[in-house]
């Protein structure tokens, strides 16, 4: 590789970390915003509300046109199960970085 390749080799290496690294941290900060909503879900969902909620949905007292993925004990769990891995994964990252 000579010397105009080499620099055009590595600008691009250079910006394409740069935008990953940019959407990375737009995608973190994203995520760091939406914990405190994931809590309130996760409240909800272990409340009695969510109980009569999900009792009304069963009993079809509920408009048919109203969405009610929320009620969907699969959609809720699976949610706050791919949170804690996620979470799980970021902590391990951050114990690899400290090496």
């Amino acid at each position: 590789m000579n010397q105009i390749e080499r620099i055009s080799y590595y600008e691009t290496l250079l910006n394409e970390a740069a935008a990953v690294l940019k959407q990375y941290e737009a995608a973190l900060n994203a995520y760091i915003d939406i914990q405190h909503k994931i809590t309130e879900l996760e409240k909800y969902y272990v409340s009695p509300e969510w109980k009569e909620d999900f009792e009304a949905s069963e009993s079809g007292k509920l408009p048919k046109d109203l969405l009610c993925g929320v009620l969907s004990e699969d959609g809720i769990d699976h949610l706050l199960e791919d949170n804690r891995q996620l979470q799980d994964e970021i902590k391990a990252i951050a114990k690899q970085l400290k090496k």
